[in-house]
């Protein structure tokens, strides 16, 4: 970690950060690829209509599970094995299982290639967040952090700009072959100097995945730091991943493509990102930026809903607005990484985002719920209610991190 009084702006474009950076690039790419694919790929199976939305909801949910199981598993390795070797075996994995999504010719494959492929996905975000929150400076670790996640989510961009260019099968094996080749960027890359002390600490425990649970002021810091993402993920898993359903339903005057809602969702994330991470950074503090992009959220959805017959075009002006309103995501899982000492930090750090990931589940299946109940609009409404007021008074309880010095361990009992 370089010293307070030798802080220099080029440590933020540090090896370590570039490759978590690109990392995450090629994570976002594959994690949105199903979204936009959803509607050619199922179709190509011989599914329609109403099918297309409950199999989408199935192969997501696979997906999400996935990950799920993989920010349990690839948490606790983090730190029992180290921040490096979690984030590239995470992105082996996810590359080999999306390579073979290229050639699956039933559901049956597709749906467990989505929970292999979920596993792997679950990996790299919060080993490199961790990494980069560990090797930067306290006053510029917010920046490290911003680049990260602004250049990941642009993986959204790239993703559908290759879906609309390539057959569905082609995408796949592209984000694959992404994967691949950034493996090679990882010889030069170094561990964590915290991590690197704490293994020569054989007293220290690491990756108590339980100590999360055994503790109310622990477990209520962890559950909380998970809920003020929440919101974010009714966004792109409900409002962007069935934009073309919403579309209909809203009267919007030509057709909408979940591929164009997705890339301008994340165009908008990309700035989001940068605004919220800069922001923070002036006004040193992680709690009043999420506050505040938690209410342009709320003005978004409602714009979204409100927007009345107008042409596509603006249709996905509104889905850039709803991506720059949610794009704390960077802030947010820093936010989980400072919470907890060096010893448990890559066990939250990578199970926080997933676990927020994994809450498409509940929210797609209230989701379907409500729609039945009040139909497509007011269901989805009422989802969205329940995820903001749970993200508002979790973030209410959380303490600013924006100073904390991360060099410490989690005492358990």
């Amino acid at each position: 970690m370089t010293e307070e009084g030798n802080v220099s702006f080029r440590d933020i474009f540090s090896l370590p950060v570039i490759v978590a950076a690109l990392g995450y690039f090629v994570d976002i790419y594959d994690l949105v690829l199903f979204s936009i694919v959803r509607v050619p790929s199922l179709k190509s199976f011989g599914l329609e209509g109403k099918e297309l939305i409950d199999y989408g909801v199935y192969l997501l949910n696979m997906q999400m599970i996935g990950m799920l199981l993989g920010g349990i598993l690839w948490g606790w390795l983090g730190d029992v094995k180290g921040r490096l070797k979690i984030m590239f075996g995470s992105i082996l994995l996810y590359s080999l299982a999306n390579i073979a999504n290229g050639f699956v010719s039933s559901l049956e494959a597709y749906a467990v290639l989505r929970l292999v492929a979920g596993i792997g996905l679950a990996g790299e975000l919060g080993a490199g967040i961790t990494l980069v929150s560990e090797v930067l400076h306290t006053k510029v670790r917010g920046y490290g952090t911003m680049l990260v996640a602004s250049i990941g989510v642009s993986g959204a961009i790239l993703a559908n700009f290759v879906a609309n260019t390539y057959e569905w099968h082609n995408a796949f094996f592209i984000g694959g072959g992404l994967g691949i080749l950034l493996l090679l960027a990882r010889i030069k890359v170094v561990e964590s100097g915290m991590f690197k002390a704490m293994e020569d600490r054989s007293t220290v425990s690491r990756g108590n995945m339980l100590a999360l649970f055994n503790n109310r002021e622990r477990f209520f810091r962890y559950l909380n730091s998970i809920m003020i993402g929440v919101p974010i993920w009714f966004v792109v898993g409900i409002l962007i991943t069935f934009s073309p359903e919403f579309a209909v339903e809203l009267g919007i005057t030509g057709a909408v493509s979940a591929g164009n809602a997705v890339m301008y969702c994340y165009l908008g994330l990309v700035f989001g990102d940068l605004s919220s991470g800069l922001l923070s950074q002036l006004l040193q503090s992680r709690r009043k930026v999420i506050f505040l992009f938690m209410l342009l959220t709320v003005g978004s959805v409602a714009l979204y809903f409100l927007q009345g017959p107008r042409t596509p075009g603006f249709f996905y002006a509104v889905c850039g607005m709803l991506g720059f309103a949610s794009g704390y995501w960077a802030i947010f899982v820093t936010v989980a990484a400072e919470q907890f000492g060096t010893n448990l930090r890559a066990t939250v750090a990578t199970t926080v985002p997933n676990f927020v990931r994994g809450m498409v589940v509940p929210i797609t299946m209230l989701f379907q719920v409500f729609r039945g109940v009040l139909g497509l609009e007011y269901g989805a409404l009422a989802v969205g209610a329940l995820c903001m007021i749970g993200g508002l008074l979790s973030l209410r309880a959380l303490a600013e991190t924006f100073h904390k010095d991360l060099d410490y361990y989690e005492e358990f009992l």
